[in-house]
């Protein structure tokens, strides 16, 4: 029951969190809705008994990410620009219409998954040796195309940066 309890909690406080960072008009203040987010996410991994991939989620993501994010954002030095913001030029009927859908397709979605069948086999084991030998084994061509593209993404972004 207190596990039960503790999800909810958790939960809430992702999706709060998550319409935080969507609806806020200040980026940093979405930055600090995401990171609410990100920790609300790995006390859920450690409510499923998955501490390493908690601890993962807050170092890479609260840790790094984040302090990357808002040092872009602190360097870019975003100004509110009163125009942008203005209700005249921002409809709510198709914010509200998207939300309705998107609402009612994850609903569906919940009522025609079972969601025990959609578990990977490393999600049963939950030790690093089963996560690093599924990784490493049957799932190594995506998780080398997946440096590759990081390694573009960095060099990417190192020659937009010294075009400057």
């Amino acid at each position: 029951m207190a596990h039960t309890i503790i999800f909810w909690i958790l939960a809430i406080m992702s999706v709060v969190c998550a319409l935080g960072v969507t609806l806020h008009k200040n980026p940093v203040v979405s930055a600090v809705f995401l990171i609410g987010s990100f920790f609300a996410l790995a006390g859920l991994y450690v409510e499923l008994h998955a501490p390493f991939l908690a601890a993962i989620q807050i170092i890479v993501y609260v840790g790094a990410i984040m302090v990357l994010f808002v040092f872009v954002m602190m360097l870019l030095n975003l100004g509110r620009d009163p125009d942008r913001f203005s209700k005249e030029t921002k409809p709510r009927f198709p914010k509200y219409l998207a939300l309705f859908l998107l609402v009612g397709l994850l609903i569906s979605f919940i009522h025609l998954t079972s969601f025990s069948r959609a578990l990977p086999e490393a999600f049963h084991g939950f030790s690093i040796e089963n996560i690093a030998t599924l990784l490493f084994s049957k799932y190594l061509f995506p998780f080398e195309l997946l440096s590759l593209l990081l390694l573009i993404a960095m060099v990417g972004g190192v020659i937009l940066a010294k075009k400057k």
